[in-house]
C-alpha cells in the first residue's frame, strides 16, 4: 500500500498524469459526439471499435512514458538506493513499483470508462458483455506497455535515452512488426501457419485487437476460410493471456537482469 499511495501522490503532482487523462477524456468525448448519429442498436459496437482504434495511438506511448519516467525518477532522486538499502532486492522493489503504477493508471481509466458508460446509455443500446470485453482489452494493452515502460526506466541512464527507447519500442510494435510479417505473408502455407500466427499474436496490439473484435462479433467462425481457421487455432482470449504472460515475464526478467545500480556505475 505504501508504494501505491506514494505513486498516487507523485502522479497527482505531475503534469503528465493529468495530460494523459485529459487526452483520453477529450478523445472519447469527441468520438461519442461523432458517433451519436449512428443507429441506436448498432452504433454502440461501431463506437467501441472506433474508440479502440483511436486509443491504440495514445495508450501505448502514454503508458511507456509514464512508467519509464516513474521508475527512472526513483533512481534520479536516490529513493531507490534508500529502498534497496533496507534489505530489499531489486526484484521486490520492481514488483511493488510496477503494481503501484499499474493500479494508478488502470484505476484512472476504469473510473473514466464507468463514467463514460452513462452517456453511452443515452445514445445507444449498451451491451454490457461487449463493454466488459472492451474494458478488458484496454486494460490488457495498458498492463503490457506499462510493464515494458518499467523495463525502459530500469535500464535508462538519462531522460533522452528513455525517450529514444520509448519511441523505438512504440515504432516497432505499431509499424515494424507488421511490416516484417507482411513481407513473410507470400510464404505462409498450411504447414507454417501456426508459426506465423504465433509471431503475429506476439504483438500485444494485434492480440488485443483480435480479442476485442472477436468479442464484438466482427469475426464469425461460420464464415472463416480454412486457412484463417488454422491461423486462429485457439481462442483469442488464450492468445491474449499468453501474450500478457510472455511480455510481463520478459519485461520483469530483463529489468532485473539488465538494470544498473548507480552505486556501481
Amino acid at each position: 500500500m505504501y508504494y501505491i499511495w506514494k505513486e498516487w501522490k507523485e502522479s497527482l503532482r505531475g503534469k503528465g498524469f493529468w495530460l494523459a487523462g485529459i487526452i483520453i477524456v477529450l478523445l472519447s468525448a469527441a468520438l461519442l459526439i461523432q458517433s451519436s448519429v449512428l443507429s441506436f442498436d448498432q452504433g454502440f459496437y461501431v463506437l467501441l471499435i472506433n474508440l479502440f482504434d483511436a486509443l491504440i495511438y495514445v495508450i501505448p506511448v502514454l503508458c511507456l512514458f509514464f512508467s519509464a519516467f516513474s521508475v527512472y525518477q526513483e533512481k534520479e532522486q536516490k529513493t531507490m538506493i534508500m529502498l534497496l538499502s533496507k534489505q530489499e532486492s531489486y526484484f521486490t522493489f520492481l514488483v511493488k513499483k510496477s503494481v503501484a503504477i499499474q493500479v494508478v493508471l488502470t484505476g484512472l481509466i476504469l473510473i473514466w470508462l464507468f463514467v463514460y458508460l452513462l452517456p453511452l446509455k443515452i445514445y445507444f443500446q449498451p451491451d454490457f458483455s461487449a463493454y466488459l470485453t472492451f474494458i478488458i482489452a484496454v486494460l490488457s494493452l495498458m498492463i503490457v506497455f506499462t510493464q515494458i515502460g518499467a523495463f525502459v526506466g530500469s535500464i535508462g541512464r538519462s531522460k533522452i535515452q528513455i525517450v529514444g527507447f520509448t519511441v523505438l519500442i512504440w515504432f516497432y510494435f505499431f509499424f515494424l512488426h507488421d511490416i516484417v510479417l507482411l513481407s513473410l505473408l507470400p510464404d505462409v502455407s498450411y504447414e507454417n501457419i501456426k508459426l506465423f500466427s504465433a509471431a503475429f499474436f506476439l504483438n500485444p496490439i494485434q492480440a488485443v485487437r483480435v480479442y476485442l473484435e472477436s468479442g464484438l462479433g466482427v469475426y464469425s467462425s461460420g464464415h472463416m476460410s480454412k486457412l484463417f481457421e488454422s491461423f486462429l487455432w485457439t481462442k483469442p482470449a488464450i492468445f491474449l493471456t499468453a501474450n500478457l504472460v510472455i511480455w510481463l515475464t520478459i519485461s520483469m526478467t530483463a529489468s532485473v537482469t539488465m538494470h544498473r545500480k548507480e552505486g556501481y556505475e
